[in-house]
């Protein structure tokens, strides 16, 4: 007898792909202002990055340190979904608290950007709680 299974990429995976792909928009984010100028002008500098982004004021640099906190949440995003799918969770509910998650964090680049601090730190403390949840949706 021949058992087939059938797996696929689940909504969850597909958000752990976009969370991964949002510390670079926020580098793109950062960067923007400099691109096309040149270097003698404060345009970007592609020889030394981290210098020319520790240099940046105002949005610029919190959209640097908004990258900087997407790779922090990632490893544990990324194990949350992994470790919710290994213990077999209720998809639907790992698929919603994913989205919720991305949801979230879309949010906090955006609210860092601006530069609104308290709503910031709010919206990442609900984005925590979210992976929180995915990482004990199979506790039973």
């Amino acid at each position: 007898m021949t058992t087939t299974i059938y797996l696929r990429f689940t909504v969850a995976y597909w958000c752990v792909l976009i969370a991964a792909l949002l510390p670079i928009v926020c580098a793109g984010l950062a960067k923007y202002q400099g691109f096309g100028k040149p270097r003698s002008k404060g345009g970007y500098d592609n020889n030394e990055p981290r210098a020319w982004l520790a240099r940046q004021e105002g949005w610029a640099a919190r959209a640097n340190a908004a990258q900087a906190n997407s790779f922090e949440a990632l490893p544990f995003f990324i194990g949350a979904v992994i470790i919710a799918h290994q213990l077999g969770a209720p998809q639907t509910r790992v698929d919603i608290l994913a989205v919720l998650f991305i949801t979230l964090r879309i949010i906090y680049i955006a609210m860092y950007v601006a530069g609104l601090g308290t709503v910031r730190s709010a919206i990442w403390g609900l984005a925590f709680f979210a992976n929180l949840a995915i990482f004990l949706s199979a506790w039973r």
